[in-house]
């Protein structure tokens, strides 16, 4: 190891007892979003932004504007039927969405966004990285944590920043691989960078009250925090600059990165991966030039002043039932939002490179993941209005809402064009419709002009995606990093195919997502599933029969009523009708590293691997196997367990009358149990959790023999 890892601060060596620190609180109020704070200025909003917003809004209202009034003149305004203006109302609204997301990589083409100064020097800074994790693989997540430790110990960084791992892990086995992996991780780093771990009892306000309970108990121990997801990861110089922009502008509040997707060979993993480079890159550059200093929180690869998050992010709990009631799901714009109504600058920094996440494996993982953000996102209905926020914080909103509310919008107007078609098929026509009326009126629909507005309407659709091709051809090292010229054309043919066929099944996704939430059903919280994996027929079959089905009802009636309408819908009922083998080969890692031998679909982290990813995966490949039983192996590993529970804060004490169930019946198999397998055998899962938190227990599971 380099020399500079021998350099750490002394209270490496002396870790307290439990895992954490000795805990210096920082006073974290709940906010009241029907008051608003005095108000709060940040000064004059920079040209630079106001031109931004200008272009944006300008550019989404004209390409709007023409395409509504195009169709308008394609239906005749003046002899418009219900079913026409209710498809007028749907097409507007549709149309505006993909305007704004064209109006913002115009704008991210155009408009270099607002780069924050950097400090010469982060002395006298104290960073937490600090990285919430539930049920996660500890192997992972602490190996990323050691490349990023030992990456800043070899710029002579180290010594102002310290590992906090937030654990709100539900599952016995997992939590035992935490302690030890914590533990070999802290006595790797004993030289290098504190490491701390806490276990919370209950999973109050799920990550965003994981975080917040950090806050509250240790926060004013810190100046800053750099937020991490499980898979995050993010090279020192990027971490340095994070600290060193924060040190030079004492009103900066959040300064978000726009981390690149990384990691994954799956063909639906370099599918995203791709497309997030060359266009979604090009759109958060938009959205940070017109974001300004009231820019958004993604909730992870962030820097956050700790001071400032704890007076202003107190996160209250919503009125009424869940899925819209209760805990706030998707915390991190609404935090973004509070803590600009505060008077906090928050920023993007999309010129910060160095900070990458992982992409979902599979079709079947990014819909199950999309289930909770859809809930959260669909929750901030009940926060857009509160009192105080600045415009833009308002519109962040609006653009999550719009995200997930667009796909049943188009699925209605999809229902409502049917309608038509059926109408002018199976209906005859009244010519004569007022009495002593001497000419017909015949019916008028311009056909050219509609296949005039059909190409329009690609044309913006497909704007980001053809301006950012064009940006990352003109910048070398991501043109080189891409495969070149050629590699990238083919890439963006590839992409833009396979995104096809998987739109109309996402869009039908979302929107049994939209109907179970205003169904009144939860989204609950269940581990992501991380790693790529060949997803199975039967999990195909099982997830998208419902896509199939109604993608042969609707193809065979089409073809009942008009050919022609059955080949317009051709490109929206292919997805459909091969929905179970498109989301079989989604999870395909062989064919993902075919393409990848190509060089399609490639990034340039593939091309040049980051040293810190590099380190990671060398340590991962090295890792010792975590236990699949880990009672089992506490019981039998006296060192196991002893770091065990040595590196765990004590179970919270229980209310006095109140004792809990779980933890009695417990005991009472322990007592009854004459051997290790045969206590095994009785513990249920909530069982297992309280004997592995229970010094006294898992003393008395140890003295059991095996048989």
């Amino acid at each position: 190891m380099d020399s500079q890892l021998k350099s750490a601060p002394t209270e490496t060596r002396d870790v307290v007892r439990g895992g954490m620190p000795f805990e210096r609180p920082a006073d974290m109020p709940v906010q009241d979003l029907k008051t608003a704070p005095p108000a709060q200025s940040l000064g004059a909003t920079p040209l630079r932004v106001v031109f931004a917003r200008a272009l944006t809004m300008l550019s989404t209202l004209g390409l709007a504007g023409y395409g509504v009034f195009e169709m308008l003149g394609i239906v005749s305004f003046s002899n418009m039927t219900v079913l026409q203006g209710v498809m007028i109302v749907f097409f507007s609204i549709t149309l505006l969405w993909i305007c704004f997301a064209a109006a913002s990589a115009i704008t991210g083409f155009l408009v270099p966004p607002l780069r924050s100064p950097a400090a010469p020097s982060i002395a006298g800074s104290r960073t937490a990285l600090v990285m919430p994790i539930y049920n996660e693989d500890p192997a992972r997540t602490t190996a990323a944590l050691y490349a990023m430790a030992e990456s800043l110990a070899q710029i002579d960084a180290a010594r102002h920043f310290e590992i906090a791992i937030i654990s709100d892990s539900t599952n016995a086995d997992a939590w035992i691989s935490e302690s030890l992996a914590v533990d070999q991780l802290r006595r790797d780093l004993r030289e290098t960078m504190p490491v701390w771990y806490r276990r919370r009892w209950y999973n109050t306000g799920r990550k965003a009250g994981n975080v917040e309970d950090f806050v509250k108990r240790w926060g004013a121990r810190y100046d800053y925090m750099i937020v991490l997801d499980a898979d995050s990861i993010m090279a020192p110089q990027t971490l340095v600059s994070l600290v060193a922009r924060m040190q030079a502008d004492p009103q900066l509040g959040i300064l978000q990165t726009v981390p690149m997707l990384i990691g994954h060979w799956s063909l639906f993993s370099r599918i995203q991966q791709f497309s997030g480079r060359v266009y979604g890159s090009l759109i958060g550059r938009g959205m940070a030039a017109w974001s300004g200093n009231e820019g958004n929180f993604w909730g992870h690869n962030a820097i956050i002043r700790v001071a400032a998050f704890a007076q202003a992010c107190g996160l209250p709990q919503l009125p009424g039932r869940r899925p819209f009631g209760g805990h706030v799901l998707s915390h991190d714009f609404v935090e973004a939002a509070l803590m600009r109504r505060a008077g906090w600058k928050v920023r993007m920094s999309p010129d910060l490179g160095g900070s990458w996440e992982e992409s979902p494996p599979s079709l079947v993982d990014i819909a199950i993941r999309d289930r909770r953000w859809a809930q959260g996102n669909l929750q901030h209905s009940k926060i857009v209005d509160a009192k105080g926020l600045a415009a833009t914080s308002r519109a962040h909103f609006v653009i999550g809402i719009m995200g997930y509310l667009s796909s049943p919008l188009w699925m209605l107007l999809l229902l409502v064009g049917f309608a038509l078609t059926l109408q002018a098929t199976l209906i005859r026509p009244e010519y004569f419709s007022r009495s002593f009326q001497l000419f017909p009126d015949w019916p008028q629909f311009d056909a050219p002009r509609m296949t005039a507005l059909f190409i329009y309407t690609m044309v913006v659709l497909f704007t980001p995606k053809i301006l950012g091709l064009v940006r990352t051809i003109f910048m070398t090292r991501a043109r080189r990093g891409c495969g070149g010229i050629i590699a990238i054309g083919l890439g963006a043919i590839v992409e833009t195919i396979l995104s096809a066929l998987y739109a109309p099944i996402m869009m039908l996704v979302q929107t049994q997502h939209i109907i179970g939430i205003l169904a009144g059903r939860d989204s609950g919280w269940n581990a992501q599933r991380r790693h790529a994996h060949m997803t199975t027929w039967r999990e195909a079959w099982n997830f998208h029969w419902p896509h199939l089905v109604i993608g042969i009802v609707i193809g065979v009636i089409a073809f009942l009523i008009s050919p022609t309408l059955l080949a317009w819908l051709t490109p929206t009922l292919a997805g459909l009708l091969l929905a179970v083998p498109l989301s079989k080969i989604s999870g395909s890692v062989k064919l993902g590293r075919f393409l990848g031998w190509f060089r399609v679909l490639r990034t340039p982290e593939e091309k040049h691997v980051p040293p810190v990813i590099r380190r990671r995966d060398e340590l991962l490949a090295h890792a010792a196997s975590m236990p699949t039983d880990g009672l089992r192996y506490i019981a039998r590993n006296r060192h196991a367990r002893y770091a065990h529970i040595s590196g765990n804060l004590q179970r919270p004490q229980e209310t006095r009358g109140h004792p809990d169930a779980n933890r009695l019946t417990a005991e009472r198999k322990l007592a009854d149990a004459r051997t290790l397998n045969e206590v095994l055998s009785w513990l249920g899962p909530a069982e297992r959790v309280h004997v592995a938190g229970d010094a006294r227990l898992l003393e008395r599971l140890a003295e059991l023999p095996d048989n």
